[in-house]
């Protein structure tokens, strides 16, 4: 069986810019999706220069002039969608997706037309924008899809479409299937909510941070995506604790345990007994020094 190559990093030089760049991009008053997902792309991968990053952007302009003017109602963008991504240039997901890092990275997934839910999600929401359709992010639990109409106000009209399984147009009970498969529990009004550009790069850098967890030997891609993480304006204080414990599981022993301290500074405010629990785990990662 062959195995995926794994991409080099970028420079230490161009690792600074990029993120720069996303940071300012995260802070801006209309985050733009693309560019921050292609930006993640150019971390993880340094082979994706300038050129690469523009070229992605022209894609998804080029996909999106072959759309029909306007088609109309929602099922009708949908339905166009759909027949141009699905069907003409066959993006869809599979099983195995979920074991590639590069399902989760913007660029590989328009050259591959394969990735995860989210990712294809991008790829739709991205193509729909530019053409002008109503369109918009739902971050169903364990499965993102795409919604055309009106983000807000009645549900009635409002088209919901997988792009994992080619932009099949879910009809009826679907949607409420889908979250039954992956929590057991039922769908409610507040997961059909737009999701925000932050909230989607947010849940990829997740899903990255999550596949790098099952592969201790990638723990510098981990790493990077938590730094990332940490850029966007609102985060969870815990990364910086899953930051600082993947330095000491690097071998970068006085960096992590310093950062364990910080954060036990932190939450001590909060939880007397958790800090002094994070205190402890600092002191072993100084007794490493040893």
């Amino acid at each position: 069986m062959r195995h995926p190559r794994s991409p080099r990093p970028p420079s230490p030089e161009r690792s600074a810019e990029l993120r720069r760049r996303f940071a300012e991009e995260a802070r801006s008053e209309r985050p733009d999706l693309a560019t921050l997902c292609l930006l993640v792309g150019a971390e993880a991968d340094g082979a994706l220069d300038e050129a690469g990053l523009d070229a992605a952007q022209m894609e998804l302009d080029e996909l999106a002039g072959q759309l029909p003017f306007r088609p109309g109602s929602p099922s009708a963008w949908a339905a166009a969608l759909r027949d141009l991504l699905g069907e003409r240039y066959g993006f869809h997901g599979v099983a195995a997706d979920y074991q590639r890092l590069e399902s989760s990275l913007l660029h590989e997934v328009l050259r591959r037309r394969r990735g995860l839910p989210i990712m294809l999600s991008v790829v739709w929401l991205e193509v729909a924008r530019r053409a002008g359709a109503p369109v918009y992010g739902v971050a169903l639990p364990g499965h993102f899809v795409v919604g055309f109409g009106a983000e807000f106000g009645p549900e009635e009209g409002r088209v919901l479409a997988d792009p994992f399984d080619g932009g099949r147009v879910l009809s009826g009970n679907d949607a409420e299937v889908l979250v039954a498969g992956v929590t057991g529990a039922a769908l409610r009004p507040s997961m059909l909510e737009p999701a925000a550009p932050l909230e989607v790069v947010s849940r990829i850098l997740n899903n990255i941070r999550a596949w790098a967890a099952a592969r201790p030997e990638r723990s510098d891609v981990g790493l990077w995506a938590i730094e990332l993480a940490l850029l966007l304006p609102a985060h969870a204080a815990r990364l910086r604790y899953e930051r600082a414990r993947l330095l000491v599981q690097r071998g970068e022993f006085s960096a992590g345990a310093g950062e364990l301290e910080a954060y036990a500074e932190v939450v001590g405010a909060v939880d007397e007994a958790v800090a002094e629990q994070v205190r402890g785990e600092a002191r072993a990662a100084r007794a490493m020094l040893n």
